[in-house]
C-alpha cells in the first residue's frame, strides 16, 4: 500500500501545471485595456512586490495560496488580485487568451508559455529584462530568465493580456 501511495505522489508532482482535464471548446479573447496608473513601470512595481509577497510559496499542483500554488493558479491569482483582471484557471486555457506576441517584443505582463513535455505546459508572466515570475515546480514561485537554456528550449509563445493604454 505504501508503494502505491509513494508512486501515486511521485507521478501527482510530475504531472506539472498542464496535466488538467480536457476542457470545452473556448472562444479566444481580446486583449484587454489596463487600468488608468498601470504604465509600464508601475506595472513591473506591481509585478516586483507580487514576487516578493510570493516568492519562495512552495508548488502544489491545483494550489491557489500561500501554502502552496501551481502556475496556472498564481497567473490567475496575480491578474486577479493586482491587475483586476479575470483569467481562466488552467495553463491551456489561459494560452487562448489575449492576443499573440513575438519573443523579442514581450512587455511586462505578458503570459509566456512552455511546452515541457508529455503533454505539460507552463506559464508565467514577463517581468523586463528577460525575466519571467512563475510557479516553478522545483523552486515555488520564482524570478526566471528566458534565456536559462531549460526555458529557452522549452519556450512556446507568449500572449498579450493587457494592451497599453490609450492617450
Amino acid at each position: 500500500m505504501r508503494v502505491i501511495l509513494a508512486i501515486s505522489v511521485t507521478l501527482l508532482l510530475l504531472a506539472g501545471c498542464a496535466s488538467t482535464p480536457p476542457e470545452r471548446a473556448e472562444t479566444p479573447s481580446p486583449a484587454v485595456e489596463p487600468q488608468t496608473g498601470e504604465a509600464a513601470g508601475d506595472l513591473v512595481a506591481v509585478l516586483e512586490e507580487q514576487h516578493r509577497r510570493w516568492r519562495g510559496t512552495p508548488y502544489r499542483y491545483g494550489g491557489r495560496s500561500p501554502a502552496g500554488i501551481d502556475c496556472s493558479g498564481f497567473v490567475q491569482v496575480t491578474f486577479s488580485e493586482r491587475l483586476a483582471r479575470s483569467l481562466p484557471r488552467t495553463t491551456r486555457q489561459q494560452a487562448r487568451r489575449g492576443e499573440p506576441v513575438a519573443a523579442a517584443a514581450l512587455r511586462a505582463g505578458d503570459l509566456v508559455f512552455f511546452r515541457t513535455g508529455g503533454g505539460k505546459l507552463h506559464v508565467g508572466i514577463y517581468v523586463e529584462g528577460g525575466h519571467f515570475l512563475h510557479a516553478s515546480t522545483s523552486r515555488g514561485v520564482t524570478l526566471s530568465r528566458l534565456d536559462n537554456p531549460y526555458w529557452s528550449r522549452h519556450y512556446w509563445q507568449a500572449r498579450r493580456i493587457l494592451t497599453p493604454a490609450r492617450t
